[in-house]
Order: structure tokens, then sequence, then C-alpha cells
């Protein structure tokens, strides 16, 4: 059994060497100061690649892992954290896995019930080159986060080209390409608690720059969160049950946050992708769902220590 939250020695991983490293050290400054005065000790790290070695010496009770994107949300940390046998935030290894990778997230999902976009992985030599589907469409990386590298393909634009050169290093040979489904932008954050996975609210998001990415979900105005959504009843319940089918169909633990898309001319209703360790900046969605539903910053980020395992 493990002992009382206020005498536990907390790390925060933050940082790490993805494409979301700045917006991961703002999650986990943020997260830190929230733990201040909760626990006995709070050690903030930037991790890196001695990342086993820091935490051998620092000997935490607890990981909370405030990385995003490859390598610490996608199972590679959380192996190392099985190993080394510390209990830790969020999903485990298998969930962080596959919700990374978002074309297999989409067949487990579809087998779940879950309503997910049509399309399928494309080379990318491909996708620069000619519409491998009709328009509009959308090309993404299918393992990366935060809107990182997204392109919507609109009527008479080309081929996505800028695709093929400095982005393939980063991206991989394959890239996701869905059709664009038009409508309103909608997330949902669910907590993984003993009695099962609890949805909170539904978000709808609207940019002012159009569309909702990197910088409109990360600059301060960059978008506006309207909570409660203001949908049809049906199409909100659909959008808590989806969430939380999701969030189970993906062993997903601790706090997991949907996105979706309402085509609400056609009524359709469209689950993108999971994210297993949702942003904690001040502008995140994840955060400021758990208020609404009465979970203030600092008993969100308690409950995720005291929500803390070490099993896949």
């Amino acid at each position: 059994m493990r002992a009382p939250l206020e005498s536990l020695h907390v790390a925060v991983l933050m940082g790490g060497i993805s494409s979301e490293r700045e917006v991961s050290l703002d999650s986990g400054a943020m997260c830190a100061d929230a733990l201040e005065g909760q626990v006995a000790k709070v050690s903030r790290v930037d991790a890196g690649h001695d990342l086993a070695q820091v935490l051998m010496e620092l000997k935490p009770d607890v990981v909370f892992n405030a990385l995003h994107g490859a390598w610490g949300e996608d199972g590679c940390v959380q192996g190392i954290l099985e190993t080394l046998e510390i209990p830790y935030t969020h999903s485990g290894v298998t969930a962080s896995a596959l919700a990374m990778d978002k074309h297999r997230t989409k067949a487990v999902l579809k087998d779940a019930g879950v309503t997910v976009p049509a399309g399928g992985l494309f080379n990318r030599q491909d996708v620069a080159s000619r519409h491998v589907l009709p328009v509009p469409y959308v090309a993404k990386p299918n393992r990366d986060g935060s809107s990182v590298g997204v392109h919507i393909v609109k009527e008479d634009d080309a081929p996505v080209a800028a695709i093929a050169g400095d982005e393939e290093a980063r991206h991989g040979k394959q890239i996701l390409v869905e059709p664009f489904i038009p409508g309103k932008e909608l997330a949902v954050a669910v907590l993984g608690e003993a009695s099962g996975p609890r949805a909170l609210t539904v978000t709808e998001i609207t940019s002012t720059r159009g569309f909702y990415d990197y910088e409109a979900k990360y600059s301060p105005g960059g978008s506006v969160h309207v909570l409660p959504a203001p949908l049809p009843p049906h199409v909100f319940d659909k959008a808590l049950r989806q969430a939380e089918l999701a969030h189970a169909a993906l062993d997903c633990r601790g706090i997991s946050r949907s996105d979706f898309r309402y085509d609400d001319v056609k009524d359709v209703l469209v689950l993108l992708e999971v994210n297993t360790q949702p942003g904690m900046t001040p502008t995140s969605l994840a955060p400021e769902q758990a208020a609404h539903a009465g979970l203030d910053y600092r008993t969100l980020v308690r409950w995720l220590v005291e929500d803390a395992s070490c099993r896949r």
C-alpha cells in the first residue's frame, strides 16, 4: 500500500526530445507548481536519454509524466518506468504506444463501435505528387500530436508537396490521409475512475486562425473554447459515450482526451484521435473541463498522482 500523498517524493517529467518539447515544459512546470505543498518533495526533471540514470539517483516514489509526443507519450518512457518499477501517471505502455499510432488506433476504435474517419496510410511521395483522395482531405503524420505537420487540402489546392522534404525525417515515410469533415471541432476529456471511464463535458473549439493548429492550441487568444458545447442533446451525449468507449477500448488510465469533428449538416460525429497525455498548460482543454466538472487544477494533479500505478 502506497504511503500517504503528503509523504511522497514526486518526480515531474517535462521537456523531452519531441517536437512538443516546449508545450511539455509549460505543462510540467504547472503540474510541479500545483504539487508543491501537496507532497513532501517535487523534483523537476527535463527528461533526456539519461532518464533511467537520473531516476535511479533521485529515487522518487511516483513519476508524474508531463511529456508529450514521441518517446515520452508513445510507450518508450513508460517502458523505462515499468522496468524501474516506479508508479507513474497516465496510460501504460500498450495504451500509450497504440494511441500514438493513429492508424492502428482507428482500427481498434472501429471494432469497439466508435465512428472514425475513412482514409488510410499512403506513401509520402505519392501524397506529395498527386491527390490520393478526393479534395478536400487532411494529410497528417501518423505518429505525432498537437496538430504538428497537419495539412488541409482544399478545392483547387495542389498536392501537399511540402511534406516530401524536411518533414520526412521527423514524421516517417507514410502519412495518414483522411477525408476532411466540415463542421464543429469538439473535444472530450475522460477520467479513468475506479468505477469506469467518466467523460467530463464537451468543448467546442473555434480558432481565430481558421484551423485548430499548433499556434491556435498554445498561443493565448489563438482559440476560443465553449463549454459545455452548444450541441443537440443526442450529439452531446454521443460524444461523451464515444470518448468513454475509446478510453476503455485503448485501456487508457488517468486522463485522456478524445478529439471529434461534428458535421452539423449531415449530423455525423467522428472521433479523430485519442490523446493519452493531454496538455496541462493555461490554454489546455483537459484541465479546463476538469474545472468545469468541479476539479480545480491542484485537485486534478493530485488525483493523477493518487491514480499512478506501475502496470502495462
